[in-house]
């Protein structure tokens, strides 16, 4: 299902590093250390917003890297 709140996500497993574009501001944050296995549950979730709040955000570091 698309989500309203995220745009686009792509995800490299070899840095395991979770790029996430959101709707509302158009910026992109990537998030470090993702393993494959929360990318993955992450591209299945039916909510992606709720499972991107309950999984990933605050629980991985990462940085702004700019507006889409």
């Amino acid at each position: 299902m698309p989500s309203t709140s995220i745009h686009k996500t792509e995800y490299d497993p070899e840095t395991r590093v979770l790029s996430v574009w959101f709707v509302a501001s158009g910026k992109r944050y990537d998030y470090e250390a993702v393993p494959p296995e929360t990318y993955a549950a992450f591209r299945n979730a039916f909510a992606k917003g709720r499972f991107f709040n309950d999984h990933i955000r605050d629980r991985f570091p990462y940085r702004l890297i700019g507006d889409a």
